[in-house]
């Protein structure tokens, strides 16, 4: 499945549909189906702060996920940035599992501005006319946008990371070299090269020298879209890269496909999954960011 292909920008106007998503971290985006009967990991909000939130983005409000622990002064944040699929219910699921171990967790809708993710029935008409047309400094401003409103939420930006997956995942590599603010990304399946544009002028094996935080980037060896080539690329740049490039790590699980994480899809692949994420928390916590 490609997630990066590129076109124009152009704005469309946000309609919430009631379809499979009806709202911001809830049910599933139409192009997915079908998911799973179950899925693997269901997070309560007890002891949680949960809901949609709206945040300012310019004169723009941008909708968001947050799940927040009751009761802890000053939090440290993680931005959560979903697949192509928008903020639905598992991307809201891993915002609660963050939330648990004590995150100011937020999922901002990043393609609200050009589309409803969870309209589009099709996934090549969801990439070609929603997608495609996201320009990463639109993305990078939202996050921007993000970060500031989880400040005036009470939340600690001093102790900054970033989670992504699919699309997301190369997201949190852009961000880690766009912000000196951010302490630590991980990067779950995320591309690292693709062709350059307007939309697009870089990609992460283009940014390990700008790297200011350290990234963990998460891999499955049987992942089609992006190939053993390109992960021993990227660590290749990271050699040569920042500080914080230096001390980036990839990690590639030999057995899993993409999206192995997502335990609503068929990809999802319970032993590299959960190893993954004790090292996503581990990473985290290594790196300041608690």
């Amino acid at each position: 499945m490609r997630e990066d292909l590129d076109s124009p920008s152009t704005n469309r106007g946000f309609n919430r549909r009631d379809f499979v998503r009806t709202s911001i971290g809830s049910g599933f985006a139409a192009a997915v189906l079908p998911v799973a009967a179950q899925t693997v990991i269901n997070t309560d909000s007890v002891g949680l702060l949960v809901g949609e939130v709206t945040i300012a983005a310019g004169d723009f409000k941008l909708p968001a996920y947050r799940a927040a622990p009751l009761g802890r002064v000053n939090p440290p944040v993680v931005l959560v940035v979903s697949e192509v699929f928008g903020v639905h219910e598992y991307i809201a699921d891993v915002a609660r599992r963050l939330a648990k171990q004590g995150y100011f967790a937020v999922a901002p809708e990043l393609f609200v501005r050009q589309g409803d993710p969870g309209a589009y029935g099709e996934i090549g008409k969801l990439l070609s006319e929603v997608v495609a047309k996201v320009p990463d400094a639109q993305v990078m401003g939202d996050l921007d946008a993000t970060m500031a409103w989880a400040a005036g939420q009470g939340a600690d930006t001093s102790k900054l990371g970033i989670t992504g997956f699919c699309w997301g995942g190369r997201i949190a590599w852009l961000y880690a070299a766009h912000n000196p603010g951010v302490k630590a990304a991980v990067a779950w399946y995320g591309v690292l090269t693709g062709p350059i544009s307007a939309l697009k002028p870089s990609h992460p094996v283009d940014l390990a020298a700008k790297l200011k935080a350290p990234v963990l980037g998460l891999y499955g060896g049987q992942d089609s879209g992006i190939p053993l080539e390109s992960i021993n690329g990227m660590k290749a740049a990271l050699a040569l890269g920042s500080d914080a490039a230096k001390q980036s790590s990839l990690h590639v699980y030999p057995e899993a496909p993409h999206a192995f994480h997502a335990d609503y899809r068929n990809s999802y692949r319970e032993d590299a999954a959960g190893d993954a994420w004790q090292r996503c928390l581990a990473w985290l916590k290594l790196q300041g960011v608690v």
